[in-house]
């Protein structure tokens, strides 16, 4: 009878299996899917500030940004979800500003009035983009964030880290005011029936009014 040969004696090995990357956990973005996220973000406010919300078509965003649709419909269900996101990175500039360079004012009401003219300066430098935000999010039919994130910044700012005698709900409530105060005005800025000077004037105002108890 013949010996088995050596191949028979001593199978050849398995090839190594393809190393395994954990999964990160639900909810958890990678590296990849920020920069994913942050290009469709970017391409839709570049679309949005050329020709208002009607430009940020979903089809012209995936595009721009370089994706799929199927893939920008898992970031953005719809059209306003993307509006929001949109809002969200102008307020991440405005926070970042802030704290690159905190409000100098000595009492609450000119550190307030501060970021918000901040804020008015930097929308206005894309006035189309600024016009289609705003509108949108005082329609918008999904969770906008924007004025509760704008209220809270308002209170960071005003108190300073002090403590405000006021109950907490007080305090939002009030920052909530002047932020909806200054969305307001700005709107009729966009519309051409306030200048720049008459919005600050009216938000010293309101400002002065609405934080006299911080």
């Amino acid at each position: 009878m013949q010996s088995p040969t050596l191949r028979h004696r001593f199978p050849k090995a398995p090839p190594p299996r393809a190393a395994i990357r954990p999964r990160p956990p639900p909810g958890v973005r990678t590296r990849s899917q920020h920069q994913r996220r942050r290009r469709i973000v970017q391409a839709a406010a570049a679309l949005a500030s050329r020709g208002g919300v009607e430009a940020m078509q979903m089809r012209t965003v995936a595009e721009r940004a370089g994706v799929a649709l199927g893939t920008l419909y898992r970031y953005f269900p719809s059209k306003m979800d993307l509006v929001v996101a949109v809002v969200g990175e102008e307020i991440d500039l405005l926070e970042s500003s802030i704290e690159r360079r905190p409000p100098q004012a000595a009492n609450p009401a000119g550190r307030a009035v501060d970021v918000l003219m901040r804020a008015t300066r930097g929308l206005m430098r894309e006035p189309e983009l600024a016009d289609a935000l705003i509108r949108s999010l005082i329609m918008a039919e999904v969770e906008a964030p924007f004025g509760d994130r704008m209220a809270s910044l308002l209170l960071r700012v005003a108190a300073d880290g002090r403590t405000v005698s006021l109950p907490p709900e007080d305090q939002l409530a009030l920052t909530g005011s002047l932020a909806g105060v200054w969305v307001q005005e700005l709107l009729e800025m966009l519309r051409g029936r306030r200048t720049y000077e008459q919005i600050q004037h009216r938000i010293e105002i309101a400002a002065d009014r609405l934080l006299a108890g911080f």
